[in-house]
């Protein structure tokens, strides 16, 4: 139960987060996080009696299974319709145990214009960097993901990556923690917002190769996990303020 107790507690304070650094459009965007040792999903709910990202406290989360059914919570509360871009998440990838929709602005403009996101910084921000390295897919159809059928096809196209943009839509980001695939999300959009700056000045210039080699992360390895800590401890104490 403690254990229960405490996921829920992280998992609104992450909704809180992502609503308060205005990475989505309120008060659409749900996070989710799998319980452990269960086939079931605690996730962010809509409807009626819904809370906006900025807002949710443990009260706005109810329990679904696999197939995206409500299992509980409140009467006046449902699974996301796009509940199936977290189901098939949990699904095919094991390793994921939280998974973050949401709709920053900025990346969304990247898809619609077709413009890639660039490795324009390295030590400004390597944890940036690695997402970039990894590799960032795009989901090209600028649908809601409302059918099983759809869930698949965006888990197919995300594949093992840490995030995927969607076309004129949003983004989604997973990691083996809710911290993890919050701050995911947020780096995504960080990435993004330098990258539509730099367009802004000028004809921004990647930065060389064997520089992102040499970067924490450029080659594909994981910074410590004492940086992401520090970083959560900061969004967390934003929240406070």
């Amino acid at each position: 139960m403690a254990e229960l107790d405490q996921l829920r507690e992280l998992l609104a304070r992450s909704c809180r987060m992502l609503g308060k650094l205005n990475m989505t459009k309120e008060p659409s965007g749900h996070v989710s996080a799998r319980i452990p040792g269960s086939d079931r999903i605690l996730i962010k709910a809509r409807g009626p009696g819904e809370s906006g990202l900025k807002f949710v406290t443990e009260r706005d989360l109810i329990t679904v299974d696999l197939n995206g059914k409500k299992l509980d919570g409140p009467e006046e509360l449902a699974a996301p319709q796009e509940v199936f871009i977290h189901t098939w998440m949990y699904r095919t990838r094991p390793e994921i145990q939280s998974v973050v929709h949401v709709h920053p602005l900025t990346v969304v403009l990247f898809t619609i214009c077709n413009k890639p996101l660039l490795p324009l910084f390295g030590a400004y921000d390597p944890s940036g960097l690695r997402l970039l390295v990894e590799g960032i897919p795009t989901y090209p159809r600028s649908i809601l993901i409302a059918n099983d059928d759809l869930g698949k096809e965006l888990a197919e196209v995300m594949g093992d990556r840490s995030a995927c943009m969607m076309r004129g839509h949003g983004i989604t980001s997973a990691g083996a923690s809710i911290q993890e695939a919050t701050l995911n999300a947020i780096k995504l959009n960080d990435v993004a917002e330098v990258n539509y700056r730099a367009n802004l000045l000028g004809d921004p210039q990647p930065i060389p190769a064997e520089e992102i080699a040499r970067l924490p992360g450029g080659g594909g390895g994981q910074r410590k996990s004492g940086h992401n800590e520090a970083v959560w401890r900061y969004y967390c104490n934003l929240l406070d303020e």
